[in-house]
């Protein structure tokens, strides 16, 4: 099956690779698994571009640190829910539009991610630096993606009830000291 998530060349990228891995390389083989599966998901739902809510849904099933942030019971039940549906409705109205804060033109970073989970990638990376090098962890990316309001990942986390402010304090307590 050929990806729907369109592809950039080398030279439009600013010399990132073309298959749009740049950030996932980057981050390591913690989070390259992370966005391998967002990917995935992206091209399954028949969305153009990989967002928040993919990159949380993958969070989820590949970094046991990252769910530990959400802790157990009916409201990591009811957000997994929330993103499964995503397919099969809920989430389809994101269909043919690219998830942006509205704060800057849509411009894709890097090729198949939406501005703001691209934004979410290098705020990762940001977190990960402050805190003394080393590649970010899924508890950077989480905390990353839950920071930006108008982010698809927020709206679901708000849907399944659970306070994106709270995801993001529990995971700069876990990722350890400066994020």
């Amino acid at each position: 099956m050929q990806s729907r998530i369109p592809r950039q060349s080398a030279g439009e990228q600013g010399g990132r690779r073309p298959d749009g891995t740049g950030h996932g390389a980057r981050a390591g083989a913690e989070l390259a698994s992370v966005v391998s599966a967002a990917r995935r998901r992206a091209v399954r739902d028949g969305d153009r571009h990989v967002d928040t809510a993919h990159l949380l849904h993958s969070l989820l099933e590949c970094d046991p640190e990252a769910r530990a942030v959400l802790g157990e019971g009916p409201h990591l039940a009811r957000l997994l829910g929330y993103l499964v549906q995503r397919s099969i409705g809920y989430g389809l109205r994101w269909q043919s539009t690219v998830e942006d804060s509205g704060a800057v033109p849509v411009v894709t970073e890097a090729a198949g991610f939406s501005p703001l989970a691209a934004a979410a990638m290098e705020y990762a990376g940001a977190r990960a630096a402050r805190r003394g090098g080393g590649r970010p962890r899924g508890v950077d990316l989480l905390a990353a993606i839950v920071v930006e309001p108008q982010a698809r990942a927020v709206e679901v986390l708000y849907r399944a009830g659970i306070d994106p402010r709270t995801v993001f304090a529990r995971a700069a307590e876990q990722a350890g000291p400066n994020p």
